[in-house]
């Protein structure tokens, strides 16, 4: 299958994502300041970047578990079948669990991944997006916290990426193929 050629376009610079996750982190804080350790759920991949910065920010007792979903795959547009290819190593009944999202569009996703979890008993279970498209929303569900709202463009970087690339940009870019220019 050979790429569409394209372009990307900077949406969200990496100093404006640095300190809206400074922002979030405190917030975080504020709400698991009591907890004995909180487990911090990213889905993967999208959202590997997000999760590593929102971690070292945090003065919290924290564990790292990863839950891989897919409804997209090497398309610009989502499925909506979300599979389930990597469950949690770890358990979390009782516990206290933060699950990080790169991009909530449709909704689908999150809001599986949410049943999923819940279903195992945590004692606290919150959710963060680093991006929010509620334009495209299919689903009613909205995280906890979002670190920002974007319009309906197809975007990459700071850990997102098209057709397994783009992920290493440390902004958020616009996609825009060269035949829109």
């Amino acid at each position: 299958m050979s790429q569409q050629p394209y372009v990307i376009d900077t949406l969200i610079s990496a100093k404006q994502i640095a300190a809206r996750v400074e922002q979030l982190s405190d917030d975080i804080h504020t709400e698991f300041t009591n907890t004995d350790k909180l487990i911090v759920v990213g889905l993967l991949r999208g959202s590997f970047v997000f999760i590593a910065d929102i971690v070292r920010e945090l003065n919290l007792p924290v564990e790292v578990d990863f839950l891989e979903a897919s409804s997209y795959g090497n398309s610009t547009e989502s499925s909506r079948e979300v599979r389930i290819l990597k469950d949690l190593r770890g358990e979390i009944a009782g516990r206290d669990v933060l699950v990080v999202e790169d991009i909530v569009d449709t909704g689908h996703t999150l809001t599986q991944v949410v049943k999923l979890l819940e279903a195992k008993g945590p004692r606290k279970l919150k959710t963060i997006a680093l991006l929010d498209k509620p334009s495209r929303r299919e689903v009613d569900i909205k995280a906890d916290w979002t670190g920002f709202e974007i319009p309906d463009e197809f975007v990459v970087g700071y850990g997102i990426d098209y057709a397994q690339r783009n992920r290493n940009l440390p902004y958020i870019g616009k996609v825009r193929f060269t035949d829109e220019a």
